[in-house]
């Protein structure tokens, strides 16, 4: 039996993932977390066998969570399951110790082989992540702009190119309005960009938004 925890803020999410679950026989889902700091609760007292992660919780990043997580329980397989497309996430995701990545939107199906597959040690990819990973392990001397973000950097900027503004950033990330602007500061710098639309306009052309 494959014990579940299953990690989102949406408590419509949770139940749905859990209605998928429920008809399948060699899985349980024993746990659930609304927060980071649930996650990392829950699996310092009970033992599971896959974490299901939603990347996009209030507070503390999904990478970040997902770091900690791997610091705490290196063995323990994890599959991200996001709303953002695997342009934005799947590769940072996969390097920060992730066994697999799937978007919201994959069929029911692919939920229920991703985890048995994780769960047996080993990765789940799509096809276009596999393609997605092949390019990026190639040498390559045009490394694109944004692999010089930090994690958080990183989502900020595809929060600010999705229309986002400082102060939206700001409370969904449960950060100040100074440390998002400082953040947007320095992205702007390393990435040689002068302003939000320009940031957008990057964004777009690499396929990080949709």
């Amino acid at each position: 039996m494959i014990k579940i925890l299953i990690a989102d803020d949406h408590s419509i999410v949770r139940a749905g993932l859990k209605q998928i679950l429920a008809g399948t026989p060699d899985m349980i889902v024993s746990g659930e977390a609304a927060t980071a700091e649930e996650v990392l609760n829950k699996i310092s007292k009970d033992d599971y066998d896959v974490v299901v992660l939603d990347i996009g919780m209030p507070g503390k990043s999904g990478l970040d969570t997902l770091k900690e997580l791997k610091c705490e329980r290196p063995k323990l397989p994890v599959l991200i399951l996001s709303m953002y497309p695997e342009e934005q996430y799947a590769v940072r995701v996969l390097r920060a110790g992730a066994s697999g990545y799937m978007t919201k939107e994959s069929a029911p199906d692919d939920l229920v082989g991703a985890i048995r597959r994780v769960a047996h040690g080993k990765k789940y990819i799509s096809p276009f992540l596999a393609d997605r990973l092949a390019t990026s392990l190639a040498i390559d001397t045009d490394k694109p702009l944004h692999e010089s973000l930090s994690d958080r950097e990183y989502q900020v900027m595809c929060l600010i190119a999705s229309g986002k503004t400082v102060s939206d950033i700001a409370a969904k990330l449960s950060l100040s309005v100074k440390t998002i602007s400082t953040y947007r500061t320095r992205i702007l710098e390393k990435m040689g960009k002068k302003n939000n639309a320009e940031l957008t306009h990057y964004a777009i052309q690499n396929r990080l938004i949709e």
